[in-house]
């Protein structure tokens, strides 16, 4: 079964595409300049999915989520795509929040408590289905860590597993992060009201 995508961002649907069970295909809902103006990752996520939805008349997911640290009050939030400003590079990004957490090599400093939220919502055209909601508790390094993964995942150090999610591999993220939990809890939803989705 097809179930579309309302997200422009290439490493997401990536992610989404390999936790997929075989009998699902996750594919891009298209282009449309859709909101996301609300102040918490679920309205944003349902502003999302409700106007993908009602432009392309079909299913559709969307998700919204982002890096939460305690010692900034919940920073950067649903600003995390854009902490360093409009257009802003992940590298900028990180750089950003170190700076802000006054963060850097070799500093000693206790590691910042952090953690990563995801929320999905699911809907037809007109129609919110259902919200998902994710998390994953770590701490914030104060440098960079590994190659994989996107984002804030090298500066997002994981203990029990002791490595950032940068230095796990895309499936060992998976099992563990915040979006692979809400998509896995998506999936056990469209289990039991797939016909929800006529």
């Amino acid at each position: 079964m097809v179930i579309r995508c309302a997200t422009s961002n290439a490493h997401k649907l990536a992610e989404y595409e390999l936790a997929a069970p075989p009998e699902w295909r996750i594919v891009p809902a298209g282009d449309c300049d859709c909101p996301e103006t609300g102040s918490s990752f679920e309205e944003n996520a349902i502003q999302k999915a409700l106007c993908y939805a009602g432009y392309i008349g079909a299913p559709v997911f969307s998700d919204d989520s982002g890096l939460e640290v305690a010692q900034l009050g919940g920073e950067p939030g649903v600003n995390s795509a854009r902490y360093a400003g409009a257009g802003a590079s992940d590298e900028e990004n990180r750089r950003r929040l170190l700076e802000r957490l006054h963060l850097f090599p070799g500093c000693g400093a206790p590691r910042p408590a952090a953690r990563f939220v995801c929320v999905i919502a699911l809907a037809l055209p007109g129609r919110l289905l259902a919200t998902f909601t994710g998390t994953a508790e770590g701490e914030i390094v104060d440098a960079p860590r590994g190659s994989s993964g996107f984002g804030y995942d090298p500066l997002f150090y994981f203990p029990p597993l002791g490595r950032t999610f940068a230095e796990l591999s895309p499936r060992e993220k998976l099992a563990h992060s915040h979006r692979g939990k809400a998509f896995r809890q998506m999936l056990g939803w469209l289990k039991l009201h797939r016909a929800d989705l006529r």
